[in-house]
């Protein structure tokens, strides 16, 4: 497949597995957009590996080194998708077995991408793998700081990635690379830690939870099902959302870090950054809920998000103002 198509059909799928980089991805400077973009997919793939249900720890572990592999031209794509793609079950989106099955697809872009952009996605995906596999293995995380470990391997290697891509980009942010990059590690764990505490009842009913049983303390019912004390439950939540808010913060820092001039990498940060902290807010007002529609922002909200993030994108002192007018109150923040 020509290259032209190939970032046809990367566009196209993009959409269906994850509508918030669909929107922001493009946001992007043009030379970033297909990096980004395929760097995104990459993810998705290994993400797939890790939470199909009917695959076991070991194929888990088994697949996730060869996608490494693959990403780093070891090991044919082909290969991969052959194997992977009839594993897997209706658990997983049609849209994610759409993307595993043309893996071959979205590896021809990253082997098209320059030397320095493919070492970096490498690197990347070398240690999301490994962490991944490390981790697949338990269906109940002990402690607060493997959870953190967690959010590292699958999310905070992420802002890793987008950081050089951005300083591959930017001679003007590269100035500021190792303060970034430790920044851009707690951005991604934010992210993930508000993905995990929203989709808390997405991952029970396949039997898996991220969430710490030191703050929860999890007990096995004679039938194999678990329970929890609802009010430990509260407490355990307010602490991971005062852990999140942490994580978010340096977002922010992070964020206001970029140079103004560069205001497609801003409003692809802040657009994020945005939504998050929205989601985050409706989880400390209903912590008890039921369903992950109770504390999906709606459209209208996102709309407004991007609308103020672009109307502000150049002025530290008001985003940092709305952000914390908007985490007013969360556990964490003790600003009166």
């Amino acid at each position: 497949m020509d290259k032209a198509k190939a970032i046809e059909y990367q566009n196209a799928i993009l959409p269906h597995v994850s509508r918030t980089f669909a929107l922001t991805i493009p946001q992007l400077p043009d030379p970033l957009q297909d990096v980004v973009g395929n760097s995104y997919l990459l993810c998705r793939i290994a993400d797939t590996i890790e939470d199909e249900p009917a695959l076991t720890a070991e194929q888990k572990s088994r697949f996730l080194t060869m996608f490494s592999d693959v990403v780093a031209a070891k090991e044919t794509p082909q290969i991969l998708a052959e194997e992977l793609h009839p594993l897997l079950t209706d658990w997983t989106l049609k849209a994610e077995r759409d993307l595993v099955q043309n893996t071959p697809i979205i590896i021809g872009i990253t082997h098209d991408c320059t030397p320095e952009q493919r070492d970096i996605m490498e690197r990347c995906i070398s240690t999301m793998s490994s962490g991944m596999a490390e981790f697949c293995a338990k269906k109940q995380l002990a402690t607060l700081d493997e959870l953190k470990s967690y959010c590292y391997y699958v999310a905070g290697v992420v802002g890793e990635l987008l950081t050089d891509l951005f300083c591959d980009f930017s001679d003007e942010i590269a100035r500021s690379r190792d303060k970034l990059i430790t920044l851009s590690v707690s951005f991604g764990k934010g992210l993930q830690m508000v993905n995990i505490l929203k989709d808390v009842w997405v991952d029970a009913s396949r039997g898996v939870t991220w969430l710490p049983a030191e703050l929860f303390r999890v007990t096995e019912n004679p039938d194999g099902t678990t329970s929890s004390d609802p009010v430990l439950t509260v407490e355990g939540m307010r602490k991971l959302i005062g852990t999140t808010y942490d994580y978010l913060s340096q977002a922010l820092q992070y964020s206001l870090m970029i140079p103004t001039r560069e205001v497609g990498i801003r409003r692809f940060l802040l657009w994020t950054l945005g939504m998050a902290v929205l989601t985050l807010r409706r989880i400390n007002k209903n912590p008890n809920f039921q369903r992950g529609d109770n504390v999906k922002i709606s459209r209208k909200q996102v709309a407004a998000t991007t609308f103020v993030a672009n109307s502000i994108v150049g002025f530290n002192f008001l985003i940092d103002s709305l952000f914390r007018a908007l985490t007013k109150g969360l556990p964490g923040n003790n600003q009166k």
